[in-house]
């Protein structure tokens, strides 16, 4: 995917300015980066220049969707989903960017001003004055909203909005000199040509904003000059230019489980065939699938075909009209449990059943049985469409959030998401619904009771803070057994099968009715088509990984302090759990590495807890 300016008269402000009317590709990147690193609204380094992805208005995608998932578009409620536009004609004509942080300062002078006030020379990032390079800001503001602004330089260096009224852009000329002297924001200083000056000490100190009365000013620079929203009153907080926090994608995925698994269906959805056969009539459907040769093989009969139109009309009829405020993402919502309903019955290994084959595991009188378990099956083939919906700033997001602090990707009037499709196998497995019920009872009464009332706490804490009136958490017992499970097990498979971790992911479905985890490998690079993790899904291999992760479980090298913690992690929303043990890297986990215990999968004697696994099944 390639990454373009906009226009000249949007470049001539907040753009290198061009020779052309569009200005040529700057750079570029994957177009799974377009969804997960580099999306709307983050921001990318291209040299020694800084900008910022656009809005989902600025892209120049075809009137047909690239991409169909019929049970993800109902649930976003959007029509359809496009890639990334590609980076050469005639693929595509790239993704614009806007030029930010509009603050550079120069390495010579030191001049802090915008980059058109440096009188650069036409494609050199030059000062006019010393000739030499300009770099963009190290330093941006965020609010827990997802607006985005500049560094207050002159608030910050004129200590607050009490001399604003005084302020005179035109006489001040600010200068950022580095002592050097150590490496710590101290030695970063902000002069004023008015004579006051002040150290960046302090800055990434919310609360040194607050008593400064520097707030959000609601702008949404990736939108667009006049996209703010002037009436957020949040604090913000001093960001890195790069730093992760700058950023975080809010993904919403789905895998294709029946009917839309199967070839004809993909066949039917595809964009040259689907204006042809939506709407038409049963003859002329017909005729067309005649024409196109469908029928030649008697692979598809006339009543096939026909049958997957009609079903694809169905699904486009339920699409919900309402796309402003897209469902978040659920482990129990009904997108779970369509998929938790599929891995837990047989789909055939057949030709037919392009993207979802799932059986159970080879199970002989011989076999091992894997304590704790009911059900294991292998999905030897599956399809996932992840859609980038919006994103957050200053803090991860969490399946629970309020919508008020993820940012639009688009000013409105779009009925499509960015989205890419991943293809990949995986194992399910399922809890033994016994067991679990009568482990649940056994620690409810336990430390182990009282640890999780103290985790959910902290949770709806964590979420009133974040502006939800009326949280509602999920953290329970089986929840944080089953992501914990499934940590260590991803864990152990990365030593036994030779994946890096980073490439396999959980999908966990919990709820009342289910205690399930599917981990799989879905990944658009080349880790993703080794092949051999369903072979981990085995009884033998699975009942010798468990007890392996187990023996892991049962210590880490930061025990007793990882074992006896009451709060770690972020927000305190972690127990028995650091980077030593089950913590897994970002893309593998979907819940940000939080809702950890090892306590509860291994148990504590001295704790006087009972885990899920008992020293007998070890």
């Amino acid at each position: 995917m390639g990454l373009r300016s906009g226009s000249r008269r949007r470049l001539d402000q907040e753009t290198q300015t061009p020779t052309q009317g569009v200005l040529g590709r700057l750079g570029a990147v994957r177009r799974a980066q377009q969804i997960t690193t580099y999306g709307v609204g983050s921001m990318v380094a291209i040299g020694d220049q800084s900008f910022l992805v656009s809005g989902l208005d600025s892209w120049k995608v075809g009137r047909d969707f690239d991409i169909r998932e019929p049970r993800l578009e109902s649930d976003l409620g959007v029509r359809g989903f496009h890639l990334p536009p590609a980076s050469d004609p005639p693929a595509g004509d790239g993704v614009r960017v806007r030029r930010f942080p509009t603050t550079y300062s120069c390495q010579g002078c030191g001049a802090l001003k915008p980059y058109n006030g440096f009188n650069s020379p036409k494609g050199r990032g030059h000062c006019g004055q010393c000739d030499r390079t300009v770099t963009p800001s190290r330093f941006i503001v965020a609010c827990a909203k997802g607006h985005l602004s500049e560094f207050p330089y002159w608030e910050w260096t004129h200590r607050g909005r009490e001399a604003t009224a005084s302020r005179s852009t035109d006489r001040c000329r600010m200068k950022l000199i580095s002592t050097g002297r150590t490496a710590s924001l101290r030695s970063i200083v902000i002069q004023c040509s008015c004579g006051k000056k002040a150290s960046l000490e302090g800055a990434f100190s919310s609360k040194e904003m607050k008593r400064l009365e520097i707030r959000c000013e609601g702008r949404r620079p990736w939108l667009g000059g006049d996209a703010g929203q002037p009436d957020c009153k949040e604090g913000v907080q001093a960001l890195q230019r790069g730093a992760s926090a700058a950023w975080f994608p809010v993904l919403r995925s789905a895998l294709t489980i029946p009917p839309w698994h199967k070839a004809l269906m993909q066949l039917v959805m595809r964009r040259e065939h689907r204006r042809h056969l939506v709407g038409k009539e049963d003859a002329v459907i017909a005729e067309y699938a005649l024409d196109e040769g469908w029928l030649a093989d008697g692979r598809y009969t006339r009543t096939d075909i026909i049958e997957a139109v009609r079903t694809l009309e169905a699904a486009e009829c339920e699409v919900d009209a309402d796309p402003e405020n897209p469902d978040v993402s659920e482990l129990a919502d009904a997108l779970r449990i369509e998929e938790f309903r599929q891995l837990s019955s047989t789909t055939e290994d057949i030709p037919d059943n392009e993207h979802f084959v799932c059986v159970p595991a080879d199970v002989t009188p011989d076999s091992p049985a894997v304590p704790g378990i009911g059900q294991t099956m292998l999905v030897k083939r599956l399809r996932e469409v992840r859609a980038l919906t919006s994103f957050t700033r200053v803090t991860a997001p969490t399946p629970s959030d309020p919508p008020g602090r993820r940012a639009r990707l688009h000013r409105g009037g779009i009925s499509w998401l960015p989205a890419i499709e991943v293809i990949g196998e995986g194992v399910f497995v399922r809890l033994d619904t016994d067991r679990l019920r009568a482990w649940e009872a056994t620690v409810e009464s336990q430390p182990a009771g009282t640890r999780i009332k103290g985790l959910r706490q902290r949770h709806l804490k964590m979420l009133h803070d974040r502006g939800d009136t009326q949280p509602q958490s999920p953290v329970s017992a089986r929840l944080v057994l089953v992501h914990t499970l499934a940590h260590a097990l991803i864990n152990e498979w990365s030593l036994d099968c030779g994946y890096p971790a980073a490439s396999l992911r959980e999908r966990l479905y919990v709820s009342d009715e289910m205690a399930a985890f599917l981990l799989y490998t879905a990944t658009s690079d080349s880790a993703g088509s080794l092949g051999g993790i369903i072979a981990q899904g085995q009884p033998e291999r699975l009942a010798s990984s468990l007890e392996s992760a187990l023996r892991r479980g049962c210590w880490c090298s930061a025990d007793p302090l990882c074992m006896e913690a009451d709060a770690s992690g972020t927000d305190g929303l972690n127990l028995a759990a650091c980077h030593a043990c089950v913590l897994l890297p970002e893309t593998s986990c979907e819940l940000n590495n939080i809702l950890l215990d090892r306590a509860l999968l291994v148990g504590s004697p001295e704790l006087k807890i009972t885990g899920y696994y008992s020293q007998a099944d070890e």
